[in-house]
């Protein structure tokens, strides 16, 4: 039993922490977008896209930061130095084709435009 606990007890804090990354976005999770140094996870709920960035190897403090942008609309950018991932970046796109740029420390990803 006391095996089971020391388990459950190292288990817990990993899961917590990739669910606080996305748990401010609502909806289901429809991509994850890997680059060098981290990943952006995208959401939708509805019209709305939502994004956030999340470290690979979070704990150091870092700037993070993501930017989501829906076809013929003003990019919604997001940032701040943290130690696992960015604030959320939500725009409404409807049906409209959307484009993302992330960037964990000296790592960076920039998608071209697709639907979600």
């Amino acid at each position: 039993m006391l095996i089971a606990a020391s388990v459950l007890a190292v288990a817990v804090p990993g899961s917590a922490q990739a669910a606080t990354a996305g748990s401010s976005c609502t909806g289901r999770k429809v991509r994850t977008l890997s680059f060098s140094t981290g990943s952006v996870l995208l959401y939708r709920d509805g019209g709305v896209v939502c994004a956030v960035t999340v470290q690979k190897r979070p704990g150091v403090n870092r700037l993070v930061s993501v930017s989501v942008q829906a076809r013929g609309l003003v990019a919604v950018h997001k940032s701040r130095k943290d130690t696992r991932s960015s604030p959320v970046a939500k725009t409404y796109a409807g049906h409209r084709r959307v484009r993302v740029t992330a960037a964990v420390g000296s790592g960076s990803y920039r998608s071209g435009w697709f639907l979600c």
